[in-house]
């Protein structure tokens, strides 16, 4: 399987960190997990920003190897409280490490998630250094050099730049006019990379220090150089329209399962018993779901039919406005067939942590039931569940297969 530098830096923050984190900042957990999925994506697209130079790439690999090497990424926890007092000296010197950057960068985090400013702070004080133990570690293990790590970003770009949750204005912190312009400076640089990168690995040695020493003394070196990556961010303001953000959770953003290559969908009319057409597409949840409450086929727990035009606001459970039009059309089904019964579920892929993927999904099956409701289908609604990272219907190998899991499915309990 691909690696996926996104992931594998989300990864490092498990339940069992985030509580951790949560106790020692005095925040909640739901809070501190929705300032790690924007702080994540926000130090790597400060990475991405700078790696758009024969320098700038050499900079990062080289102090992302070290960071690899360190040990740090075994001991994050150790900048949460007293048991982090090999790092107390970062606190202090943050703010000069980065200046204005990093204070709007820390604000914009602590505005989107609600977390306190401080413990914004606190976090990019963890995840900086986590992410360049993790590029670094990859880059060792791949024998990469500057070029490789050109062409290995490009590939991680989107990946990036799509888990921007929206509502948080990392461009405008950055400095730079639209997102976009980190793509398109990448995609120069990366399409002449191998002419113009060289490809001699500079190894940096140092004497050896105390244990305790090598991740405190490798974090202050980390900020130094994201110092240097988000103050050379204000330069580009090249004009492109935004990303759009809609992955997961934690990169799980687009419920509707997706195809590698999209398919020019049939548009039909589904008649309902009570006269209605709705419109609708071959093969899609209303056209399926309705042929079966038509059939002689018994009532099964285990026969689910999935949302496929249905999406949620990133890294929230808000549907969003395009798709009411298929929540409506279920509640057009409901009451054209009024002895009818159904419950909600919730599905995630497997990407990041299980408790929160299943909070994630209890969410967004609630807010499905929920709109239902509101449209009149009260009396035929069994509840709505959320199963996390369960039941899948693809394997997690690849995007498109985890998107296939991510969805919102349909289960007929009376007809």
């Amino acid at each position: 399987m691909a690696f996926n530098l996104l992931n594998a830096v989300n990864n490092l923050f498990d339940s069992n960190l985030l509580n951790k984190a949560a106790a020692a900042f005095g925040e909640s957990e739901t809070d501190i997990q929705k300032a790690i999925s924007g702080t994540v994506p926000s130090v790597l697209t400060g990475l991405l920003s700078k790696a758009d130079s024969a320098d700038g790439l050499q900079s990062i690999l080289n102090i992302a190897k070290d960071a690899g090497s360190s040990g740090i990424l075994s001991n994050l926890s150790g900048f949460l409280g007293s048991a982090g007092s090999s790092f107390s000296g970062l606190t202090s010197m943050i703010n000069n490490l980065f200046g204005d950057k990093f204070g709007s960068i820390a604000n914009i985090i602590s505005g989107f998630s609600g977390v306190k400013q401080s413990s914004a702070t606190s976090l990019l004080n963890m995840v900086a250094p986590a992410a360049l133990g993790v590029l670094g570690k990859h880059a060792s293990e791949n024998n990469m050099s500057t070029s490789g790590l050109a062409s290995f970003l490009s590939s991680q770009k989107d990946s990036i730049l799509s888990a921007i949750p929206s509502g948080l204005n990392i461009a405008g912190a950055l400095g730079l006019g639209s997102l976009s312009g980190v793509g398109s400076k990448l995609s120069s640089f990366f399409s002449g990379a191998e002419s113009k990168v060289s490809h001699a690995a500079h190894e940096v040695k140092e004497a050896r220090k105390p244990n305790w020493l090598v991740p405190a003394i490798f974090a202050i070196a980390a900020f130094a150089l994201l110092l240097y990556i988000f103050k050379g961010c204000g330069g580009s303001n090249e004009a492109a329209v935004e990303p759009k953000h809609d992955s997961a959770e934690m990169k799980h953003e687009e419920i509707k399962p997706a195809a590698s290559a999209e398919p020019v969908r049939e548009s039909l009319k589904v008649k309902l018993p009570d006269g209605t057409e709705i419109d609708a597409y071959k093969g899609g949840i209303e056209d399926m779901l309705v042929a079966y409450l038509n059939s002689n086929d018994a009532v099964s727990k285990e026969k689910w039919f999935d949302f496929d035009d249905l999406n949620f606001e990133t890294g929230s459970a808000t549907i969003t406005q395009s798709s009411m039009k298929q929540v409506q059309n279920i509640a057009a089904i409901l009451k054209a067939f009024p002895n009818v019964k159904i419950k909600i579920g919730g599905y995630t892929d497997n990407t990041g942590d299980s408790v929160a993927n299943v909070k994630l999904s209890q969410s967004r099956a609630d807010a499905v039931f929920a709109k239902l409701k509101a449209l009149g289908g009260e009396k035929q609604l069994d509840g709505a569940e959320g199963y996390g990272p369960t039941h899948f219907v693809a394997s997690n190998d690849t995007e498109e297969n985890k998107k296939k899991n991510r969805r919102i499915s349909v289960n007929v309990r009376a007809k």
